[in-house]
């Protein structure tokens, strides 16, 4: 099949890209007014579906951590996810499925942004619904979409920009720059990486006669009310010195996998999905390149600056991933002027949605653990690695979604068979968050004392200002340990587990008795940002 050169792939400029109000694009056809609901709804029950099969993710149990202690700031992260974790948790209280509504919810307000964002840049049915399918089964937005992260929401904040840009641009209604400012303000109180991506946008618009669009008023009230709206943020960083900073450096240097460009570049291909590649190519030559394209070119140099960025930055692959819903609603249109045939379109969707399929078991958990070894064997695939420890049989994601209940009975069994005595003078220390918040979180069912641990936030909870007799130790080397304990023994160790991360696997239990030094020297010791 011949494809049509980019100068005639567009509908013309009056009917495509209209610059007032009084210009709207033309009606969507029956099919799609229920379709799009009916794609955006289907993909929050499809995430539904599977929310509980195994069970919290680690990140989970330090965001309800967090949300217990509510601030402006994390050593971490901003505060939104906290906040958000603590409304869900009073809502549906120690429910997995019950934690994951709100990411499901934000996995079907992508589909529906994508689609409407593919008829505004000229989509007719065909591609309001292949943008929607790909925002929909993209690997990444299917892990996205299952758990209760700061991903969950940053594709539905970056998306939702560009629609009120795309709105503007065809409306020239320079109002919109407050929706800008409030989704901007919001997105850095979800994550820091908004930041990046309305620069790149802003230099976009810059680089291209859009630009008028910021000689406004609105622009700046926009601006403001942003920078309002994440002032409080800023402040708490500032005034616990920038821990942000810290955690990053620690990152780059003993944490993340080293970078290599191949492998940043192919593990989007996978992330995205290889089979919606082309989609999202069409997509940005299509912004880079279309004469009926050109009112929106920022978003296409916006895409370009930010991907240059992140390779600068050594980033990992996925942080790209929540810059494609726009790529696929401009692709989705390309495709559609290309074929113009049903039965070719229709093909072309019901191979993108096998082949969304297919690799959906490697992102959404819709196996039992054996099953899904299995298939990935047989796949011989796996997930692009953004860290340096080694894997088990699971990749990360789902690994860190076993053994926390374990680990909690485990420890539980030693704490009780201290005395009396000495339990009410017992602290409990993990070494690392999510350890912490599985004993905060799962640990009140047994009556255990809250974690201490030096990792992240956990370090600024401090150790609870109480002098301990006795720590109850998880994990870690004796060694270490034995530099401030007088008397030092294993108590226990975690039962085998092969689905779990090999660093949580047979952990010891570490009973300490005996502080070489007041809790108060040692505590500063423990500090581990990363």
């Amino acid at each position: 099949m011949m494809v049509k050169p980019w100068s005639t792939l567009g509908c013309s400029m009056a009917t495509v890209l209209p610059m007032s109000s009084e210009a709207p694009a033309s009606p969507l056809s029956r099919r799609v007014t229920w379709v799009l609901p009916a794609l955006a709804v289907g993909t929050g029950v499809l995430h539904l579906l599977f929310a509980g099969r195994y069970g919290y993710f680690r990140d989970e149990l330090y965001f309800i951590a967090c949300g217990q202690h509510l601030a402006w700031g994390y050593v971490d992260q901003p505060p939104l996810i906290a906040l958000l974790a603590r409304i869900t948790t009073a809502l549906f209280g120690d429910s997995v499925t019950g934690l994951r509504v709100l990411p499901a919810l934000a996995a079907g307000g992508l589909v529906a942004l994508t689609g409407w964002l593919a008829r505004r840049l000229g989509g007719g049915t065909h591609a309001v619904v292949l943008a929607s399918v790909a925002a929909a089964l993209a690997p990444a937005f299917l892990v996205f979409g299952h758990m209760l992260t700061m991903n969950a929401f940053e594709p539905l904040f970056w998306t939702g920009c560009v629609a009120l840009l795309v709105e503007m641009i065809r409306t020239d209604d320079r109002r919109l720059w407050l929706g800008v400012g409030a989704l901007v303000g919001v997105g850095l109180l979800n994550k820091h990486s908004m930041g990046f991506f309305a620069v790149c946008l802003a230099l976009g618009l810059l680089l291209t006669p859009q630009r008028r669009l910021m000689r406004s008023r609105w622009l700046v009230l926009g601006g403001v009310l942003a920078t309002l709206i994440v002032l409080p943020h800023m402040l708490w960083q500032f005034q616990h010195g920038w821990p942000m900073f810290e955690l990053l450096r620690n990152g780059q240097l003993y944490k993340n996998a080293p970078f290599a460009l191949g492998e940043f570049f192919s593990g989007q291909v996978l992330l995205l999905h290889p089979l919606f590649a082309p989609l999202h190519l069409a997509g940005l030559g299509f912004l880079l390149f279309a004469p009926s394209a050109r009112p929106y070119r920022a978003l296409g140099l916006g895409f370009v600056l930010l991907l240059g960025l992140y390779i600068v930055l050594k980033a990992k692959a996925y942080y790209m991933a929540p810059a494609y819903p726009m790529l696929f609603a401009a692709g989705a249109g390309v495709i559609e002027r290309a074929v113009r045939r049903t039965l070719p379109r229709a093909a072309m969707l019901a191979v993108a949605v096998a082949g969304g399929a297919a690799l959906a078991p490697m992102s959404l958990p819709v196996l039992p653990v054996e099953a899904f070894i299995a298939y990935q064997r047989a796949l011989g695939l796996e997930p692009p690695r953004t860290e340096r420890h080694r894997m088990g049989s699971l990749p990360q994601h789902y690994a860190d979604q076993h053994g926390w209940r374990e680990l909690v009975a485990a420890v539980a069994d030693v704490y009780q068979r201290l005395p009396p005595e000495e339990q009410a003078r017992t602290m409990l220390f993990a070494q690392n968050y999510g350890q912490a918040g599985a004993l905060d979180w799962l640990g009140r069912a047994y009556g255990l004392p809250p974690a201490r641990s030096g990792h992240n936030n956990y370090f600024l909870w401090g150790f609870g200002g109480t002098e301990p007799s006795v720590l109850l130790i998880l994990g870690g080397k004796a060694e270490d340990h034995s530099q401030v304990c007088a008397r030092l023994e294993v108590a226990a160790r975690l039962p085998p587990n092969p689905y779990v991360m090999p660093y949580e696997d047979q952990l010891p239990i570490y009973v300490c008795r005996g502080l070489k030094a007041p809790m108060a020297t040692i505590w500063p010791r423990v500090k581990h940002y990363e």
